[in-house]
């Protein structure tokens, strides 16, 4: 698809959504790495006559923005056989994503634009989607050495987080902040209170113990005892998540920078995100697929083990219902791969680049009656909003041309081992999904096309 005259690849066969348009019968024409435009009908007749463009048949998929994820781990430097970069950019090309922001707690912790770049680089190496590196908050997670804020270049890294870990000092935050505001930098908070999430880590280590009895085989009474201890952690958990949440929200309004905040899933904390809108604060937030999709308060879903746990069935729903009524801002994933030796061992997340738009065309779409230009705002136009990114996001001559191509007929059985991220651990194995990434273009080239058959709906 390179070689054709004029750079022109025309897309065809097709329905297009964004945020803004859903066109049942079209195409769209690429020039090089940029949208060209939606041709006319008299327009795409020439162009399909025309043998020197190049051309891709959608065979009746909808042609979407590539999706932005807000929220990644792709653990490099420091953690490779969970992921990398090589191998976490493979699985965003798999799931649809042409942006991503990784998270900085990787090893060393990423605290200087030095590291920043390094993968940054690494991600342009691969050309299969870009990266964004994220810094943390307090170099190297110390908890109070905010100096290397000093030098992030707001330009290239757009974003501070402590994500896996809280600041504890509230002076330590609130300082941060102010220096946030400064460079316009948003703070994208891991709300967890770290004393009550420290109460919480035997209560779970004492339930995996009990579910690993007998060679993973525990008795009924094992796993129920296991049950139990899991529900006092998770109530710790929630008000780790509620109390951070709360000072998180009164130290941002104070100091006056953005503040995001990370996989927000209890029904409090999310009363308190509409409230400070209500206010007017400068405040977003994200929800990812797996507490959209999935309520963990009874087994077997209680037994999966993620930060912030899998909430009830009422939190589920008023996450659902806060990204319909725009309480919540965006869908990022958490992508958090893991061996499955470390898996079994208790650590917590789940792979999520591969399943989140199944699990939100599935959930959203055909379970709450969200349309899919919404789902779209949600995925790609809203986070690109946030991250000032002004060249993608919607399906506009000039923009970026990062585009996927999703099936919505598909049915799709989830296999962690067909992943293309080494974390192959999922809590939706063997689930039934509703739609599917047929292919995804990143700035004009295909870097992901669906080779096996699809199971119709």
């Amino acid at each position: 698809m390179r070689g054709k005259q004029k750079n022109l690849l025309l897309i065809h066969n097709a329905r297009l959504v964004d945020a803004e348009t859903d066109i049942r019968h079209g195409a769209i024409l690429l020039r090089g790495d940029k949208i060209e435009g939606l041709p006319t009908a008299a327009a795409l007749k020439e162009l399909l006559a025309d043998d020197s463009v190049a051309k891709f048949d959608a065979r009746g998929g909808t042609v979407m923005p590539s999706f932005i994820d807000m929220h990644a781990h792709f653990r490099d430097p420091g953690f490779p056989q969970k992921e990398d970069i090589e191998s976490g950019s493979h699985a965003a090309a798999a799931g649809g994503f042409g942006t991503l922001v990784l998270m900085p707690n990787t090893k060393p912790v990423v605290s200087s634009m030095a590291l920043a770049e390094q993968n940054i680089r690494k991600g342009q190496e691969y050309a299969l989607a870009q990266l964004i590196q994220s810094i943390s908050i307090t170099k190297d997670f110390s908890g109070t050495d905010i100096s290397h804020l000093a030098g992030i270049d707001a330009k290239r890294v757009p974003l501070i987080t402590e994500d896996g870990h809280e600041v504890k000092d509230s002076d330590v935050m609130f300082r941060a902040m102010q220096e946030a505001a400064r460079k316009k930098l948003i703070v994208s908070c891991h709300c967890e209170d770290p004393f009550l999430a420290a109460g919480a880590q035997p209560l779970r280590r004492q339930a995996l113990e009990l579910l690993a009895a007998n060679g993973g085989k525990a008795s009924a009474e094992q796993k129920k005892q296991a049950a139990a201890l899991l529900r006092q952690a998770n109530t710790l958990l929630e008000l780790a998540e509620d109390c951070a949440t709360f000072r998180n929200i009164r130290l941002a309004q104070q100091a006056g920078c953005h503040l995001h905040l990370c996989h927000v899933s209890t029904a409090r904390c999310l009363e308190a995100v509409r409230q400070a809108k209500a206010a007017g604060m400068s405040i977003s937030c994200e929800v990812t697929p797996h507490h959209l999709g999935l309520a963990g308060d009874k087994a077997p879903l209680l037994f999966q083990i993620v930060n912030p746990p899998l909430r009830s069935e009422q939190d589920r729903l008023a996450a659902v219902q806060a990204l319909a009524d725009g309480t919540a801002d965006v869908i990022a994933t958490d992508h958090a791969p893991h061996t499955d030796a470390d898996k079994q061992a208790g650590s917590p997340g789940f792979s999520g680049l591969e399943t989140a738009f199944a699990t939100c065309y599935t959930t959203l779409v055909l379970g709450a009656g969200m349309s899919l230009s919404k789902l779209s705002s949600l995925m790609s136009a809203r986070p690109a909003e946030l991250l000032g990114l002004q060249d993608r996001g919607f399906l506009r001559a000039g923009y970026k041309a990062d585009l996927t191509v999703v099936d919505t007929e598909a049915v799709k059985t989830i296999r962690g081992k067909r992943f293309a991220s080494k974390g192959t651990y999922t809590p939706l194995e063997g689930k039934k999904l509703c739609g599917d990434i047929a292919a995804t273009f990143f700035r004009g080239t295909l870097v992901f096309q669906r080779e096996e058959k699809a199971v119709r709906r």
